[in-house]
């Protein structure tokens, strides 16, 4: 059971993919160059202040809009450890799953927030936070071990031994 604490960045409701990243940064060739960029139109600063570990907290329907996978991996790049909302758009619930980004839905967290705090999580169980217990669904076994492999292709590749030092000397690498 993994336990994780970090200080937490309040965001509001309908946090699209266009505030995670916006179009015109998506021509740029890494996630690193367009990290730099993450939530640019709603807080300039925000990317530049994010540190490894941060855990961000929203409210309802985080990530609508277009299907971009960019926008889990920059949120991924900026160190966010995962993203706590009311609810989540669907298929940028499945993009991130298959990013290695840790979602969870949780209904009352966001309303008792204040930007700055640190929360803990204990993943498929509960958040805590000043000393109020938040319980959170747990994730198909499937879907955390797709998580904690670091995305889809990455659980993938380890799964059918591809990885570096999972070869037994068949392959090449």
């Amino acid at each position: 059971m993994e336990t994780f604490t970090g200080k937490v960045w309040v965001l509001g409701d309908d946090i699209d993919t266009d505030i995670i990243i916006p179009t015109e940064y998506l021509a740029l060739k890494t996630i690193d160059d367009m990290k730099q960029y993450g939530f640019s139109p709603l807080r300039p600063e925000l990317a530049g202040q994010i540190k490894e570990g941060d855990i961000i907290v929203a409210g309802k329907n985080f990530g609508c809009g277009s299907s971009r996978e960019q926008a889990p991996e920059i949120i991924k790049a900026l160190g966010i450890k995962c993203v706590i909302a009311k609810s989540f758009a669907r298929i940028f619930f499945r993009n991130s799953i298959n990013n290695g980004l840790l979602l969870i839905e949780q209904p009352n967290l966001y309303d008792d927030m204040t930007e700055g705090d640190r929360i803990t999580v204990t993943v498929n169980h509960h958040v805590d936070y000043e000393g109020r217990q938040y319980p959170i669904a747990s994730l198909p076994q499937n879907l955390v071990d797709i998580i904690n492999a670091g995305g889809l292709v990455k659980a993938m590749r380890k799964l059918n031994g591809l990885d570096e030092g999972d070869c037994n000397g068949e392959y090449n690498h």
